[in-house]
């Protein structure tokens, strides 16, 4: 039986696996439920089969999305005074010169306790976020794999990644963006709140329920391209690290030493996911500072230079914050001995068609 079309074209992914000479081989037929329950045991499958729940089940989700919980609230709200010198940096780079400078500024005027302003909203917004992200990028992943078959998931597998994390980020960003407003207020603007309690009935009083989602299409543009990033980079730097860093199989890897493979990756992933992300992020600081600008208004305020002020200060709470929420994630996973997928095989019948085995 010939590759589909589908996988004809997966020659010209960026992304593919290397292709060899095809060849026809006679292959038993299987249902569709068949196929899609093969795809989900080999997927879930553990070396000590150890699991608690079943692949892709709905305990399965929201274990995962109680992850992201834990691995996005927890680690955004621990880097709050790295955050806020970060968006006085963008909004004010007058006044803050370096981010050392912007946290002497910081505590001279606000004392230790200013350092920590934006925490609740940060807490609570990225808490929605890490909920949605990380739950419905396993939801998304298993769709589309299963759209897909198991061939065209292992030869489109970064597509895929992408395809997933970018479904689940456009919902966790219309949960963010309310709280994501009220902390750059509470940062950017001295004097106009300095509590949640204080900051969101003022916005919705000035503004109405717009002061509170004006930035998600901005937000999109920021966390859209730094999730697919953040998911594909880490899903392939975990591959490759145990391909070729790694002296042994990931099922002779104690939990442990997985945990660290996790976080190197994560770290990896986090660099280029704070380059990649900044612009937008520097014209979501602004946008929610002042009252009645556009995206497109701030944009031609900063220009080509201005967008990329505090870039290395985002690289720094990037990186280690990214290294930290993959730790956390994969930590709740083993704990409660969730399905840990291994790093992605060649299916045995594609492998038959490429004419690698007998």
């Amino acid at each position: 039986m010939f590759p589909t079309a589908l996988t004809e074209m997966a020659r010209g992914n960026p992304f593919r696996a290397p292709l060899f000479s095809l060849q026809k081989v006679d292959e038993p037929q299987q249902s569709q439920g068949q196929q899609q329950m093969s795809r989900r045991l080999a997927a879930a499958a553990t070396a000590d089969e150890d699991i608690s729940c079943a692949f892709g089940s709905s305990k399965y989700y929201a274990l995962c999305g109680f992850g992201g919980i834990l691995s996005c609230g927890l680690t955004h709200t621990a880097v709050v005074p790295l955050d806020l010198v970060k968006c006085r940096l963008q909004v004010s780079p007058d006044k803050y010169k370096s981010i050392g400078n912007g946290f002497k500024v910081t505590v001279r005027e606000d004392g230790m306790r200013g350092l920590a302003k934006g925490w609740a909203p940060t807490f609570i917004g990225y808490s929605m976020q890490g909920l949605c992200k990380f739950g419905f990028y396993e939801v998304f992943k298993i769709f589309y794999s299963d759209m897909l078959g198991e061939e065209n998931t292992y030869l489109w597998r970064t597509s895929l990644y992408l395809a997933a994390s970018a479904s689940a980020e456009f919902f966790a960003d219309i949960a963010l963006a309310p709280m994501e407003a009220a902390k750059v207020r509470i940062q950017t603007q001295p004097g106009y709140a300095n509590t949640l309690r204080e900051c969101a009935p003022k916005m919705y009083a000035e503004e109405g329920i717009w002061a509170f989602y004006k930035g998600v299409v901005p937000l999109w543009m920021r966390q859209i391209p730094y999730t697919m990033m953040k998911f594909a980079c880490f899903e392939r730097t975990v591959e490759l690290l145990y391909k070729y860093a790694v002296p042994k199989p990931r099922n002779e890897c104690s939990k442990s030493e997985q945990l660290v493979v996790t976080f190197v990756a994560g770290y990896i992933a986090g660099v280029f996911c704070a380059v990649v992300s900044h612009p937008a992020d520097s014209v979501v600081s602004v946008l929610n500072k002042e009252k009645g600008s556009t995206a497109v208004g701030v944009l031609k305020k900063l220009g080509p230079k201005g967008v990329w002020k505090g870039l290395v200060a985002r690289i720094i709470m990037i990186g280690t914050l990214t290294a930290l929420q993959w730790f956390i994630y994969d930590s709740v996973k083993v704990y409660f001995r969730l399905p840990r997928p291994p790093p992605p095989e060649m299916p045995e019948s594609l492998k038959k068609k490429l004419g690698l085995t007998e």
